[in-house]
């Protein structure tokens, strides 16, 4: 998981450094020739689809490539749900920073504390903000399995035949472990589930309507993306392999939503804004932890989110991969730019970073 998701933000960098650091007369408009480059010639071996989505104070775009589904050759029109992959963690992390809000979980407070007998008796105390900035230094565990269906307590213990990998808060560590903790938190501390907690607190008031967690349910709902993986065959030769039907329990709160880029750009905009989490906590999810990084390097990631330079600016997003689906969200603090894309990758969970990718996010953040 840890060399998949560095794999992921080193694209992202890689295309910070192509752009270098503009001058103070730039154009302040996004590039709209050099979106639609980055876009253009879908379906290709790295992508059959894109959706993007360009913000901000200095002007809009938006633009679609590919097909929706390559067996009918339907095209993408930019309303398709796909799967969030890890951008769920941000909206997990809105939801428990508005528990922190209302004192119904404590930054402070220990898993031990809330949930007794999940860790075992030999793990030392982990605290509820060490799961929030991927700081706990818990185990992760094999999760795979297309159409397995986890137990949410199993699958937070899946890796706890390990020890720990570090003293909780010395280091960071990129996984899904602590989110999964955190759902558990979130429904002890409500008495209600997770997905109930993010309909009514996020989904609903922000009117998400195409935003939803699947559960066990296999597929997608309404008009989507299907998604594929490149699958080598025995002469050696490569096909497509349809892997949208999947069983995302596996992942659940660090990873199971089903959303659209206007969906993810009204949450993206309102969490900015101050207008899902309140500003003492939202403070948090613009905080990195000063630690190293766990195998290496220094930490990159606030509470739900990560930080990272591209060009002039400082974005502060997250991304996402499930088998088929690459995407992700950032903006500049401010909203005066923002970027918001789905990509039909065709190795979304390889260790190199997808091509489409990486040009979307320097058009995308560079401009005019």
């Amino acid at each position: 998981m840890r060399r998949k998701k560095i794999a992921l933000v080193a694209a992202i960098a890689a295309a910070a450094v192509s752009m270098g650091v503009a001058g103070p007369a730039a154009a302040a408009r996004p590039d709209d020739a050099a979106l639609r480059q980055a876009i253009a010639g879908l379906p290709s071996t790295d992508a059959t689809a894109a959706q993007v989505r360009v913000g901000g104070t200095d002007g809009h775009w938006a633009g679609v490539s590919g097909q929706s589904d390559i067996r009918t050759h339907r095209a993408v029109h930019g309303n398709e749900r796909f799967r969030a992959g890890s951008v769920t963690k941000a909206f997990t992390a809105a939801v428990a920073l508005q528990l922190v809000h209302e004192h119904k979980l404590d930054l402070k407070g220990t898993v031990q504390q809330y949930l007794p007998g999940l860790l075992p008796a030999d793990y030392p105390e982990v605290r509820v903000e060490q799961l929030l900035n991927y700081t706990s230094g818990l185990p992760s565990g094999d999760t795979g399995g297309r159409f397995t269906t986890w137990d949410h307590r199993k699958l937070v213990q899946a890796g706890f035949g390990q020890g720990m990998e570090f003293q909780p808060g010395t280091q960071q560590h990129y996984s899904n472990i602590g989110y999964n903790v955190l759902g558990l938190l979130i429904e002890k501390v409500t008495g209600r589930s997770y997905e109930q907690e993010l309909r009514d607190r996020v989904l609903e008031p922000l009117r998400l309507k195409d935003t939803y967690s699947p559960g066990n349910a296999t597929g997608i709902r309404g008009p989507h993306t299907h998604g594929y993986q490149a699958v080598k065959d025995k002469d050696g030769t490569t096909h497509l392999e349809d892997v949208t039907a999947w069983d995302q329990s596996c992942t659940w709160a660090s990873g199971d939503l089903i959303t659209t880029t206007a969906d993810i750009e009204r949450f993206m905009t309102a969490l900015f804004t101050g207008r899902v989490v309140p500003q003492q906590e939202l403070e948090l999810m613009f905080t990195v932890p000063d630690v190293p990084m766990y195998g290496g390097g220094k930490a990159a990631y606030t509470s739900g989110l990560s930080r990272i330079k591209v060009g002039n600016k400082v974005v502060y997003g997250k991304t996402g991969a499930r088998y088929g689906y690459q995407d992700g969200f950032g903006a500049t603090r401010d909203l005066s730019r923002t970027l918001v894309y789905s990509v039909n990758a065709t190795d979304a969970k390889g260790e190199e970073g997808n091509a489409v990718v990486g040009r979307i996010v320097e058009a995308g953040f560079g401009d005019r």
